[in-house]
């Protein structure tokens, strides 16, 4: 018999309870139980950033964390960002300022990027690179990247 433990978790808003291995990655969790395959995941030692989620309103690689560490803690993953019909101002940036190539670190981009605004003054390219750096980008060059988060910036600015 395979030992499970209940955890509640609440992702994207919605609240789940469910069984879970001991041992179960958080990515897996997202990606095989709940069907959020948005979360990539590529390295699973946490050097990549492909499955970077926010866990409690902080980036996290949930690579490295297990889904029983996730219990009662809210969850956001790309799915929560926005939609095609409504994204939101950071997606918007990344589609305009061209800052995505083959997809598969977009969405951990994204999800480092929404932590990044929300935390830190970002007031140069040189502090947006830095709180990327724990991110990998094969085919961007990240200077689009770069442009999408000032853009972001420049228009929270504006409405300010």
């Amino acid at each position: 018999m395979i030992d499970t433990q209940e955890i509640t978790v609440t992702v994207n808003g919605t609240k789940y309870r469910r069984e879970v291995e001991p041992r179960m990655l958080l990515a897996d969790f997202l990606r095989n139980t709940l069907g959020l395959t948005g979360t990539h995941i590529g390295c699973e030692h946490g050097v990549c950033g492909a499955c970077t989620i926010m866990v409690d309103g902080s980036s996290m690689r949930s690579c490295l964390m297990l889904a029983v560490q996730a219990d009662g803690c809210e969850v956001q993953t790309v799915e929560g960002l926005g939609s095609v019909e409504k994204m939101n101002p950071l997606q918007e940036a990344f589609q305009e300022c061209h800052a995505l190539q083959c997809g598969f670190c977009t969405p951990g981009m994204l999800m480092t990027c929404t932590d990044m605004l929300q935390k830190y003054p970002l007031e140069n390219d040189e502090q947006i690179r830095d709180g990327l750096s724990g991110n990998l980008c094969r085919c961007t060059g990240y200077q689009n990247i770069v442009s999408a988060v000032r853009l972001v910036k420049e228009r929270s600015k504006e409405e300010a």
